[in-house]
Parts: structure tokens; sequence; C-alpha cells
């Protein structure tokens, strides 16, 4: 906990000491606000925020609720707008596939699923883990990872349900393997097109969709590596979640609606893998015929919610709003970022603060940030943008030390009884690794100087 405050605080407090006008006036482009009252206040909410997630003083929903509150009542954001994203299609993806997961488990399809695949790894835990995240992982290259996250979430409870494991154990790398997977095609994540799209409009030759591979396979094999022969060590393991399952197992199962529930989930499915309809559509579809076939019951329905989720996402997507409208996310990008020269150093700085900014922020939003400020920063240290925009798209992907990093991370809280300290302990050594190989290995595949 004390060792993740000071990487918020250090970067704000730098910006408060240094302010916009310490960094070089040679760097075009980037456009800071005129008036920096609004940013400093949204970076000292932003500040307080972090320190009562960390230490968990009030309830985790309690404070993302508080964040647009603030908001809102220091005029940095409409209040309107700052509780408008508890509608957001993400936010409601999240109520409907919790909707749709339940009704695989009242009807026991979740629990053939893991019968199954218990059956084939013979109860091995770890086998479990590394299949698990690879079938994750490979799905999140050509589907969206969010919604390859909440379609497995249901199907790996069921399997934790049969093996007589603690989702603790599976849920979290699983997440992180959703975002690594992601990472190796252009339509794996939302930052990825981003970038892509950044590059064309500036007249430059975006990256092929597979090229992104040549560094997004290696952070998915370091992954699977890293928590298939250490970190599955250090995983938590809840003794009252495990009593639940035992529990729900030996519950009544409505075996007769089985064929529904499997019919419905496989038709989300598809329908989110080939994109007929869009996610959201498709999982409250699947959430309204669970019910109306009789699957969940309303009251099963609306207890199926993890409204801890809910509350975090929706509560932390006003601050991503407030750090680009009030002009804070600028202001630190351009008092860290302009002041390296060094290709290297500015490679680093770049995946450094792309990364920090990205675990209080949407990882689009922050793409779409720190994209347009890397390329005149290239420019103007003469050096190709690819390096630095492909170190961007990565490290907006590659985070894992908070719950609202990515949306993978934030579905899996509730499932796997984490807490907000959990994703630092167990994620740092992954995000230390993945960091370390994208300073590394992009500027060697795609050279400062071609």
């Amino acid at each position: 906990m004390k060792r993740a405050l000071p990487s918020i605080t250090i970067l704000c407090c730098c910006l408060l000491v240094l302010g916009p006008s310490a960094a070089l006036a040679d760097v075009p482009a980037i456009v800071l606000p005129a008036d920096t009252t609004q940013a400093y206040v949204t970076l000292g909410i932003l500040m307080l925020a972090a320190v009562m997630f960390f230490t968990e003083i009030v309830p985790l929903p309690v404070t993302a609720l508080l964040v647009p509150i603030s908001l809102s009542l220091t005029g940095i954001v409409p209040a309107e707008k700052a509780f408008s994203y508890f509608g957001d299609p993400t936010v409601v993806l999240f109520m409907a596939m919790f909707i749709v997961g339940e009704g695989t488990f009242v009807t026991g399809f979740a629990d053939l699923v893991g019968k199954t695949a218990v059956r084939i790894s013979r109860g091995n835990a770890v086998l479990l883990l590394v299949c698990s995240m690879t079938a994750v992982g490979l799905l999140s290259t050509v589907l969206s990872n969010t919604g390859t996250i909440v379609v497995a979430v249901p199907m790996i409870l069921g399997i934790c349900l049969s093996a007589r494991i603690s989702p603790g154990k599976i849920l979290l790398p699983v997440a992180y393997a959703s975002s690594l997977g992601g990472t190796v095609t252009l339509v794996g994540t939302p930052p990825n097109g981003i970038i892509n799209s950044m590059l064309e409009q500036a007249g430059v030759q975006g990256f092929g969709f597979f090229e992104f591979a040549l560094i997004g396979l290696p952070l998915l094999c370091a992954g699977l590596l890293y928590y298939g022969l250490v970190g599955h060590r250090f995983l938590p393991d809840h003794p009252d979640t495990d009593e639940e399952l035992c529990l729900a197992e030996e519950s009544t199962r409505r075996r007769e609606k089985l064929p529904h529930a499997m019919l419905i989930f496989l038709f989300v499915v598809i329908m989110m893998a080939g994109e007929f309809i869009p996610l959201t559509t498709a999982a409250m579809l699947g959430a309204c015929l669970m019910i109306v076939t009789r699957c969940l019951s309303m009251s099963e329905a609306f207890h199926s919610v993890d409204w801890t989720t809910i509350f975090l996402f929706a509560g932390m997507l006003s601050m991503s709003a407030a750090m680009t409208s009030s002009g804070a996310a600028a202001m630190v990008a351009h008092a860290v970022v302009s002041r390296f020269s060094d290709p290297w150093l500015l490679m680093a700085v770049c995946c450094l603060l792309t990364t920090l900014l990205t675990h209080f922020m949407s990882n689009t939003a922050t793409a779409a940030l720190m994209a347009p400020l890397a390329l005149p920063i290239a420019n103007a240290s003469g050096i190709s943008p690819l390096p630095l925009c492909m170190g961007i798209a990565m490290t907006a992907s590659t985070c894992f030390l908070t719950p609202v990093a990515t949306p993978p991370n934030t579905i899996v809280l509730g499932p796997g009884r984490y807490s907000f300290l959990d994703y630092f302990k167990y994620g740092w050594p992954l995000q230390l690794i993945s960091m370390l190989l994208c300073i590394l290995l992009i500027p060697l595949i795609w050279p400062f100087h071609p």
C-alpha cells in the first residue's frame, strides 16, 4: 500500500513544483489550459481518492461515488455529466453479464463446463490456471478483451466450483491475460486502434493488423510463464469463498432450464464474437432472455449484480473525463515527458506516464491523450514516432495495479473477492515485467532511427 501511493503522489507533486511553464517550450502541439486552477483541483481529488482506495478507510463504492460528487461540487464536471457515466454502455454491459452469468449457475450450465475442465486437467490448480489464461488470452486477440472476460467469468467460476478452488486464485490472472491478449492485434483492445488512427491522421503509415503481435505475443507469453511458474503461489485463497462454493454446489439447480441457459449464453457469445449487434445490446438481450425463459427470477437477477464493480467503474469514469477536460492530464504529460531528450529515456517516460495515468483513467482515454503528445515529441527529437506510439499502446493495456485500470480488472473484482490493494500485491511483478519488455524490446523492433 505505502509503496503504491508515492508513484501517484510524487508525479502530482512534481507537477505542482515544476508547473506547466517549466517544461521545454520547443515541444509543439501540446495544448495546456489557460487557467490551471481546475487542473490542480482535479489532481488533488485524484490523490485523495488514491489514498482512500488503497487504505479502504471507507468502502470502495463510497469512495468511487465521492469522486463525481467532488468534481460536481467544485464545478470541474457538471453534475449531469459527472453522474451520467452510470448509464455508460460498458457499465450496462457489466450489469447484463452479471445476470447472464448467474443464469448459467442457477441452471447448472457453469457447473457442467467446470466439471468438464476439471476432468481434462485432473483437478490440477496450476494447469487450470494456465489453460484458463491461455484460452482467454487467445480469444482476446481477435475479440474484445472486455467481451471475452465477461463471457469467461461465469465459466471460470463453474470450474472453480467443480475443482474446489477459490476463484481468487484464477480470476485475476485471467483478467490480466485478457488484457495481454488484446495487445496482439489491431482489434484486440481500443488503444491499438486509437494509436493507428492517430498515426494515419498525421500522415504516418500505421501498424499492420498482426504487427502488434511482435510485442504483444512476448507480453502474453511472459504473463503465462510468470503465473504458471511463480505467480500462482502468491495468489489469494479466501476460505469463506470456498465454503460458499461447497454450499452452492449442494443447492438445488433448475436443471430443466439448462438447455435454455446454454442457448442464450451461446447466442450472446456468437453475437459478441461476430459483432452482429453491439456488445451491450447482445448482453442486455441475453439478460432479458434469462428472465423471460425463467432461468432466473427477477429477484435473483437483481441480486446477481455486483454493485461494488458498477459503482467503482462508473464513478471513476468521471475522473477520466475531468483529467482530460481540466487539462490535468496534459499538464502531467507536458511537465514530465518534455524534460527528456534521449530516445530511450523518452521511451521509458512515455511508457511510465501512460501506465500511471491508465491506473486511474480509462485506458482508451489515456491512449487518446498520449498519442497526440508523442507525435510532436518524436518530431522535435528527430526520432521515429512508431516506438513511442507502440509503447503507449502497449502500456495503456498492460496495467495491473488497480481494479479501475482496465475493464477486465474491474469485472473480476467482485467475483474474485479482491480488495483494491490485492491488485497491487499480486500484479506488481507482472507490471514490472511487462514495462521492462516494452521499454527494451519495442525500440529493437521499431528503431528510433529507421
